[in-house]
């Protein structure tokens, strides 16, 4: 008998007559003779067909959705439709047993909201098996892409002394006693009594550290988790999610944004191509979803669709000005549509604005870029106009936003006034100031969410289903 090897591998190399031995969950046991067995290498399972002869009756009353088998047998031409080939059994190992009775990931539909409650035993279902293999596979064809562009993969802090993003928003680290929290002369927290001896988060981004790197190295990309203490409950946020963050030295915006549209297009279409019967999978999912909502809301692509629709474009690029001119000027604006009205320059375009612009107008992914100053932050290269910034989004159909980034200011005396009037504590960026005192360049980078990404190419609806155990408010199980 030939070696344990994976599903996959029986579908895409084995041949009818060969032996093989598998392992796997059960997935269903039909009329005490069909066992549906998955390993989770890929999304179909594999059909074995019992011979009683040769199988003892105490064996098979053991066997339950969830109980993990150990096959051996012979691989046969299937008699039945929905699979090529099957495996005749010839000899069964229980390696663990499933109380049918307690096991919650049952043969049927479930809802999301179930799943989420089973974390630790939703892998096991085929949506959410598929999300994770397209995770994994988006995760390789990140690092391939900078490994083939010749960037540098750096590790920047998880605990940081600096809120790279100015919102706040940030995860306290301390090792202080909180039922005897020292305090200073003014009775405010004296964190010098801390392990630290300051105040340090948990951060949510590594770009300012990315950007040292850059600095020296020329191309760096750091992925890794961040993290938002935002308390936001909704289908969009999570605590803790991870982020894709390249910076390049002498680079101006228009290279960052040749850059990040080459990045995207990479991933989508190796995850394409190599995931191909997952995405069907998740594409028949949603068409068979959104039966059960009104037309209007409906999506005007498939899954398949809006994959492609991001490949084979090339995206428009158009300033927050000629985009907030569009938009003002709409159909949906001007009758009252949009739930947040559009009438003065220099708000934040929420996402209905963001999908009406590449789904209605341009039917194409848009790049806007040059925003108010007032909306973006602080590190973001200030143009001529005083107004407005080098800051630069790509919006998708489905999602809006999906990458932000901006060529950063490289110049001492305006990144110190910039820093001033948002009444930023210099002190605290004495060493991101230094990069400018020393050898400063122009450089850019710019975020990807990554739970973002694989929204858009899973078709998913809520962002707690593309990460193995999400962290929400009041939510940290598992």
């Amino acid at each position: 008998m030939s070696k344990n090897i994976e599903i996959k591998s029986v579908f895409k190399i084995k041949n009818v007559g060969d032996n093989v031995s598998i392992s796997g969950w059960v997935k269903t046991f039909r009329s005490n003779r069909f066992i549906a067995l998955n390993d989770g290498s890929c999304l179909e399972d594999i059909q074995c067909v019992i011979n009683f002869e040769e199988i003892d009756n105490e064996i098979l009353s053991k066997i339950n959705t969830g109980t993990s088998l150990n096959i051996e047998g012979e691989i046969v031409k299937s008699q039945g439709k929905g699979q090529s080939i099957e495996i005749l059994v010839k000899k069964i190992n229980i390696l663990g047993l499933s109380d049918p009775d307690k096991y919650p990931i049952q043969p049927k539909k479930h809802s999301f909201e179930f799943l989420r409650e089973n974390a630790h035993l939703r892998v096991r279902t085929k949506t959410i098996s598929s999300v994770m293999r397209i995770r994994s596979e988006v995760s390789y064809a990140i690092h391939k892409f900078f490994n083939e562009n010749n960037f540098y993969y750096v590790h920047t802090p998880i605990i940081t002394g600096s809120d790279a993003e100015g919102a706040g928003e940030m995860f306290k680290v301390t090792t202080l006693d909180l039922n005897k929290i020292p305090k200073d002369s003014n009775g405010e927290i004296d964190f010098t009594a801390d392990f630290f001896s300051k105040e340090t988060n948990l951060t949510v981004s590594g770009q300012l550290e990315a950007e040292s790197m850059a600095l020296g190295l020329g191309k760096v990309y750091t992925f890794g988790p961040t993290f938002r203490a935002e308390n936001s409950n909704t289908s969009r946020h999570l605590a803790e999610f991870w982020m894709i963050e390249p910076e390049m030295a002498f680079y101006e915006l228009d290279d960052n944004i040749n850059l990040a549209e080459e990045f995207i297009k990479y991933i989508i279409k190796y995850v394409y191509n190599k995931c191909k019967n997952e995405i069907v999978f998740l594409s028949n999912r949603l068409i068979k979803e959104e039966q059960n909502i009104p037309k209007n809301e409906r999506s005007e692509l498939s899954l398949e669709e809006r994959i492609n629709f991001v490949i084979n474009n090339k995206f428009v690029r158009i300033t927050y000005t000629e985009a907030f001119e569009i938009l003002k000027n709409s159909k949906p604006n001007k009758k009252g549509k949009f739930k947040y009205p559009l009438d003065n320059w220099g708000i934040d375009f929420q996402s209905e604005h963001e999908r009406f612009l590449v789904e209605k107008y341009f039917k194409s992914p848009v790049v806007v870029y040059d925003y108010p100053s007032k909306i973006k932050a602080f590190y973001m290269r200030m143009n001529d106009d005083n107004k407005t910034v080098r800051a630069m989004d790509i919006l998708f159909p489905g999602i809006g936003e999906i990458v932000g980034g901006s060529q950063r200011e490289e110049r001492i005396d305006v990144l110190k006034d910039r820093i001033k009037s948002l009444n930023i504590d210099e002190k605290e960026l004495w060493w991101y100031l230094d990069l400018r005192k020393f050898g400063t360049v122009k450089h850019s980078g710019f975020g990807l969410g990554l739970e973002r990404l694989i929204l858009f190419i899973t078709g998913m609806s809520n962002i707690r289903d593309v990460i193995p155990f999400p962290r929400t408010p009041k939510n940290a199980d598992f």
